[in-house]
């Protein structure tokens, strides 16, 4: 987090970080908190199979991922369920059949800054597979993959490998 030197109260190249949540200015005491952001991802689900998709740019380009996004503000985390759902699916869901399953703190790298998270797990289950036409600035490709065919080293972030480990046991 040495990107941010400068305090934007007093302008001194005088911005300290703590090393985990805040920066300060020791000339005039300013605090600038780095607060965990809220983030989504839903396993959309058909029988054995998950609808997975490739990231097209960084962080973790090339990388397995689950649909979903940082939580907007005054947004619930269902709503930023359903909205990141259409905008890299165009996929229409019904809020009420989202099943929270859990959360795990992650960290998103991003330009050279490192945004802490809590990203909250759901299950959106599907009658049938489908296909979509994607949103290639984020996505590469979308794909079925059966669950037990599932590689962790390909999977993007370290709180979807921890849940997809934690997921696949209960299965």
């Amino acid at each position: 987090m040495k990107i941010l030197k400068y305090c934007p109260s007093c302008s001194r190249d005088s911005l300290h970080w703590d090393g985990e949540k805040k920066w300060s200015c020791p000339n005039c005491n300013f605090t600038l908190y780095n607060n965990v952001a809220g983030a989504v991802a839903v396993v959309i689900r058909c029988g054995d199979e998950v609808y997975l998709t490739r990231r097209n740019r960084d962080p973790k380009k090339g990388k397995l991922d689950l649909a979903g996004g940082f939580v907007d503000p005054k947004e619930s985390a269902e709503e930023t369920c359903k909205r990141e759902l259409f905008e890299e699916l165009q996929m229409h869901i019904d809020i009420s059949k989202l099943r929270y399953l859990a959360s795990l703190p992650n960290v998103y790298q991003y330009k050279e800054i490192d945004y802490n998270t809590i990203d909250l797990f759901y299950e959106y289950n599907v009658p049938e597979k489908f296909e979509v036409s994607l949103e290639l600035s984020e996505i590469s490709e979308a794909q079925w993959i059966s669950l037990a065919e599932i590689d962790l080293d390909d999977i993007a972030f370290d709180s979807q490998k921890i849940f997809f480990e934690q997921y696949l046991k209960t299965i």
